[in-house]
């Protein structure tokens, strides 16, 4: 009897996202079924190590997209998770949303965009009161810069123009919307998606606006809102289990919009609901090849993704794919909900 073919997939991945994804639990898994996950020395060529049916990476630079480009060239059968060109799209913060805005779905009942924001590249911009017209304070402060370094996780709420002293352009300037103090996040691996809740920033009031003054950095505000938490509003409005998920139909087809257009395969978003409008739902931040240790069930998740891949390498024909069909993947852990952890950029981001 013929031994079956077992695939390689390749992995190149900083040290802490390596310690984080590269788990044995999915390293058994993936075996089992045929996947050997290989980790690629990064002191080495690429050309020089394999071979390799997949290379699934997150490595920045270009003499690694030289190499990935290489790799192609020698191995046109080969997969590539994912193309460099299109993760960096991700690497700018405008750029990064404005794909958003091009989006149509078939949904009626719920709407989508993003908040209103723009970019400042210099500080005589910054102090122009007049650049600043079309945005309402308070607003959240974003390095443009979104390469996963701890500087562009460095983010503040600005409640006024003087808030703005400190700020260092190029930045993001984005309205802040009140959104329950709960953001969804969107985990898509190729066509699955699982849209879990987390605890964000508080909302403010038109009244407790009138106190505040200046900016003040994200982990301020929760060090801010831990100490009012003697408010049993807080608490009620802190209360994750009380907030229903947006419909999964919607986050569905918004999911498989983006991913058409991003052409990303690996990668999460982060949804808030427009409090003002209840069916009004904002994407406010997309990260390529996102903490999926902290999704339910993510080496289910995972190896199946890396077995359609290979599917499509073995050639297999007549599998009807979850877009065919219409419906959304579904993992064994779906009933999972996760409710804890990082919000409105304070998720820990990981290299």
């Amino acid at each position: 009897m013929a031994t079956e073919r077992r695939f390689g997939i390749g992995y190149a991945l900083l040290p802490k996202k390596q310690k984080s994804f590269i788990q044995e639990s999915l390293v058994s898994l993936a075996k089992s079924r045929g996947i050997d996950l290989i980790k690629i020395d990064t002191d080495r060529s690429l050309a020089d190590q394999g071979p390799f049916d997949c290379v699934l990476h997150k490595l920045y630079g270009e003499d690694w997209k030289k190499q990935l480009q290489d790799f192609q060239l020698h191995n046109p059968n080969a997969v590539v998770l994912d193309s460099p060109d299109a993760i960096e799209r991700l690497h700018n913060r405008i750029s990064m949303l404005q794909v958003v805005s091009e989006l149509k779905t078939e949904n009626q009942t719920d709407t989508f965009g993003i908040p209103k924001q723009i970019v400042i590249y210099d500080q005589e911009t910054l102090f122009d009161r007049s650049a600043l017209e079309s945005l309402k304070f308070p607003v959240i402060a974003k390095p443009l810069v979104a390469d996963g370094s701890a500087k562009s996780h460095k983010m503040a709420l600005v409640f006024n123009h003087d808030g703005l002293n400190k700020l260092k352009p190029p930045i993001v300037l984005q309205e802040f919307i009140n959104h329950g103090g709960v953001i969804f996040k969107v985990y898509v691996v190729g066509q699955y998606v699982k849209c879990v809740k987390r605890k964000s920033l508080p909302d403010y009031s038109e009244e407790k606006l009138k106190g505040l003054e200046g900016s003040l950095s994200f982990s301020q505000v929760s060090n801010l809102a831990t100490n009012e938490k003697i408010d049993d509003n807080y608490y009620e409005m802190m209360q994750l289990e009380d907030t229903q998920l947006p419909p999964q139909n919607f986050i569905t087809e918004l999911a498989r919009g983006l991913r058409k257009a991003i052409k990303l395969n690996l990668f999460n978003f982060d949804v808030i609901r427009d409090t003002r409008i209840g069916n009004r739902y904002l994407v406010i931040d997309i990260n390529y090849f996102p903490g999926y240790a902290k999704m339910p069930c993510y080496e289910t998740v995972l190896t199946d993704f890396f077995c359609d891949v290979v599917s499509d390498l073995r050639g297999e024909v007549g599998q009807v794919t979850a877009d065919e069909q219409g419906q959304q993947m579904i993992s064994p852990c779906d009933n999972q909900v996760s409710g804890t952890g990082g919000g409105v950029g304070e998720e820990v981001k990981e290299g």
